[in-house]
C-alpha cells in the first residue's frame, strides 16, 4: 500500500508553504498527495475554497511535480480540524501538513485554534510549516 500524506490547503501563503512542504515529503517518502481544500459550506463566499481557474491552475501544478495526488473538496459544514483528522483516518495518511497563521498570544486565547485541534485530533505526525517571513497570511 502507498503511503500518503494529506495537506491542508488554502490559496494563501501559509496554505502554499504547506503545499510544498508536502511535496517535499511525498517525494522523500514515495508517498501519494491527498490536498483537502475545504469549506463549512456556510459562506456565500468562501475565499478559502478553491474554484474554477486557480483549481485547474493548482491540479496543474501537482500534475507538474510528478506526485500521485487527489484534491478533496468536501463541503460538509465541519470545520477544518473535524474533516483533516476524517482525511487522514480514512486514508491512513502517515503524515499531515498544516499551514500555521501568524498570531499574537490575545487572538491565540480569544478565537482558538485550529492548528491545537489538528494537533490533538489526528493519530499521525503533523508537519506545521509557516509562510515565509513578510508574506501576508
Amino acid at each position: 500500500m502507498t503511503a500518503v500524506v494529506v495537506v491542508g490547503y488554502v490559496p494563501n501563503p501559509r496554505g502554499e508553504a504547506a503545499l510544498e512542504h508536502a511535496l517535499q515529503e511525498c517525494r522523500r517518502r514515495g508517498a501519494r498527495l491527498v490536498v483537502l481544500n475545504s469549506s463549512r459550506g456556510d459562506a456565500l463566499v468562501d475565499e478559502d475554497l478553491v474554484r474554477g481557474a486557480a483549481l485547474e491552475q493548482l491540479e496543474r501544478q501537482l500534475g507538474e511535480s510528478g506526485v500521485p495526488f487527489e484534491v478533496r473538496q468536501p463541503e460538509r459544514g465541519r470545520d477544518v480540524a473535524e474533516e483533516l483528522a476524517a482525511v487522514a483516518g480514512d486514508t491512513s495518511a502517515e503524515l499531515v501538513v498544516i499551514g500555521l497563521r501568524r498570531r499574537s498570544a490575545v487572538g491565540k486565547l480569544l478565537m482558538g485554534s485550529a492548528a491545537q485541534r489538528i494537533l490533538l485530533d489526528v493519530d499521525c505526525p503533523v508537519l506545521a510549516v509557516k509562510a515565509p517571513p513578510g508574506s501576508s497570511s
